[in-house]
């Protein structure tokens, strides 16, 4: 079996996240880390792997991104992917999802997986949908929120977060499954195998090496507009009460709720 696992450089959770005005994309200029939702997809292709049913031969990490995304690479591999693939080209900046989804696709088709990994949603765009459109353009069956997976030769038995409950489902392989952080917990990678990440193979592509389209991603292949941003406005500050008379602290809440028609 192969397994890939699609993986995203986000922004660092304590970094604000902020829209450029001028591109109408999110400002990526601060610290950016490896999507951690994208960790447990990791964790759920090692396990496979551990777990010895199916014969696991190679685990490979695929992003798309600029430059700096190498290093989410890197720490995908130091969890244990045993090489990545690295879609980078000035072409696809400003990709929305359905362009994201397709360009994926076209480095996938590559690959020829039995089975793709991701995580519920990236920490940016949280858009929850990539997966699907991956599987679409792939032609094969999907699974979001899947929070258990057991392996088969051919096919894999999930069981998935809903609305009202829980799903199990029977699904045939090749397949493309959304995993949630409930799934599992991922590992440390440890010093070692931080220290090797740079010395695994790691495939650099072009849009041109996949066979991608030029006018079906970037700007241009979007279907996405995006128009003028703006913070929204301040609010102005509450109202503090000091409780120095309780008496009186208890005529003014109550005033200031009958002010406001709170009372019934």
């Amino acid at each position: 079996m192969k397994i890939c696992v699609l993986v995203k450089e986000v922004p660092d959770a304590a970094v604000e996240k902020r829209i450029n005005p001028q591109t109408g994309r999110m400002d990526r200029a601060g610290e950016r880390a490896l999507n951690p939702y994208d960790t447990h997809a990791i964790e759920a292709a090692m396990q496979v792997r551990e777990g010895g049913v199916v014969e696991v031969d190679e685990i490979v990490a695929v992003t798309m991104g600029p430059s700096t995304a190498v290093r989410a690479l890197h720490k995908a591999v130091s969890l244990g992917a045993d090489r990545s693939v690295h879609l980078s080209d000035d072409a696809l900046a400003g990709s929305d999802v359905a362009a994201t989804g397709y360009a994926l696709a076209k480095v996938l088709s590559r690959e020829s997986p039995d089975l793709v990994l991701l995580g519920q949603q990236s920490d940016d765009g949280e858009c929850y949908t990539i997966g699907a459109v991956v599987a679409d353009h792939l032609m094969m069956p999907s699974l979001t929120q899947v929070i258990k997976m057991d392996v088969a030769e051919g096919s894999l038995r999930c069981e998935r977060q809903a609305e009202y409950g829980y799903d199990t489902v029977d699904i045939k392989l090749p397949a493309v499954i959304s995993v949630g952080d409930a799934i599992n917990e991922p590992r440390y990678p440890s010093l070692k195998a931080i220290m090797g990440a740079k010395k695994k193979p790691l495939d650099a592509l072009a849009i041109a090496d996949a066979d991608i389209e030029a006018d079906r991603v970037g700007e241009a292949g979007s279907k996405v507009v995006c128009g003028a941003f703006k913070a929204p406005p301040e609010k102005s500050g509450g109202t503090i009460i000091e409780d120095e008379d309780t008496n009186d602290t208890v005529e003014k809440i109550v005033a200031w709720l009958d002010e406001r028609k709170l009372l019934s």
